[in-house]
């Protein structure tokens, strides 16, 4: 049996059971209509939601593939927030605010997907995110970021 050979990598996120063939499928070099088969049979209960899908392309066409349990967190933060998009310039501008518990109900949701066991951390990943997007938690204790010397 030959080994078959890694060709590339891709991180790409889709719409669950709406994968179509297009440019962000053709540049990866897999068979794209097999691709949107299994992948919109696998997330036909996550219709309409962002998945997070990591795909393995080999050499010979072939692929493998395995999708993230929850939407990315800024999606997350902008259905809290009621808000379609972020702040432009996230150091002057604040878009929205959410409440701590809505940013804990975040935390827990994506503590699946996050490299942390910790609720209080997964919480810091979020206010992170939110103030990257200009938005607010209420009752957190602002994140200082410093540069240790």
């Amino acid at each position: 049996m030959a080994i078959k050979e890694l060709k590339r990598i891709a991180k790409i996120q889709l719409v669950g059971g709406q994968a179509r063939p297009g440019p962000a499928l053709a540049s990866i070099g897999i068979n794209m209509a097999e691709f949107t088969k299994q992948f919109n049979d696998q997330t036909k209960a996550r219709n309409g939601e962002v998945v997070r899908t990591t795909i393995w392309a080999y050499s010979d066409k072939s692929f493998k593939f395995s999708i993230k349990e929850t939407e990315p967190m800024s999606i997350l933060i902008r259905k809290a927030a009621k808000i379609q998009k972020g702040a432009k310039n996230q150091k002057t501008d604040t878009v929205a605010t959410i409440t701590k518990e809505q940013a804990l109900e975040i935390a827990k949701k994506k503590l699946v997907d996050l490299n942390s066991y910790d609720v209080e951390y997964a919480l810091r990943m979020v206010a992170g995110t939110a103030k990257q997007m200009g938005v607010k938690i209420k009752d957190v204790n602002p994140i200082v970021y410093e540069n240790k010397k």
